[in-house]
């Protein structure tokens, strides 16, 4: 059966993205840190189509990331830069990923605005779902034939499925920084995440990763 995965970095003091993500900082202040543990593993050069990377527990965990995966959600500000409004007709924004992102599945961005698909080279392709979060993950659900969906963020977007108790697993991958402020994945859950357990914890000098399932 096709689960909902959350899959997401976070720092030591709970904070997925810095504060003011702009076109120029799309994680936000030093938000892009958070990821240095995965850009120097093998599993992520292959999803950008590179070779080489180091190998071992931190690159099997983030290989399974991308296992089985059917489909994928993200929140508008995770497709492009934090803006208010209608998307631009003129310039229409196509990703942070170029003409080749790396998903490769059917990609579902929550908004608030319609917008035509954007198809991408490599099999991925950008719905954009007006109806809520319950409406994306029912399409994203029937696009992944059987396979998992994931949750590439942002912040409001884990929120969401998490207090409406739709996720089923969650890998948490903390890093050993501090950012101080920025977007926290536990605020505005009605403490959801208390019903999730842990079932694996694996660390290394620069990141510890922490599965947690849904109790049954």
């Amino acid at each position: 059966m096709s689960k909902l995965r959350l899959n997401i970095t976070m720092s030591l003091d709970g904070y997925v993205a810095g504060p003011d993500q702009s076109l120029e900082e799309p994680l936000g202040i030093n938000g892009e840190k958070l990821h240095d543990w995965a850009v120097v593993l093998r599993s992520f050069q292959q999803i950008h189509g590179k070779e080489g990377g180091e190998t071992g527990p931190n690159d099997q965990i983030l290989g399974e990331m991308f296992a089985d995966i059917g489909a994928n959600i993200m929140g508008r500000n995770m497709f492009g830069p934090p803006a208010g409004g209608p998307w631009s007709s003129s310039a229409p924004w196509k990703g942070w990923w170029g003409k080749n992102p790396p998903y490769h599945t059917a990609v579902f961005v929550l908004t608030h605005h319609a917008r035509e698909p954007l198809v991408m080279e490599g099999g991925t392709t950008f719905y954009f779902v007006t109806d809520g979060i319950e409406s994306a993950l029912a399409q994203a659900k029937k696009a992944a034939g059987g396979k998992d969906v994931l949750i590439n963020g942002g912040a409001n977007v884990a929120q969401q499925y998490l207090k409406a108790g739709l996720i089923d697993e969650m890998e948490i991958h903390v890093v050993p920084m501090l950012l101080g402020s920025g977007e926290r994945l536990f605020d505005n859950t009605d403490a959801r995440q208390t019903r999730y357990e842990c079932v694996r914890l694996v660390t290394s000098p620069s990141v510890t990763h922490y599965k947690y399932r849904l109790r049954s």
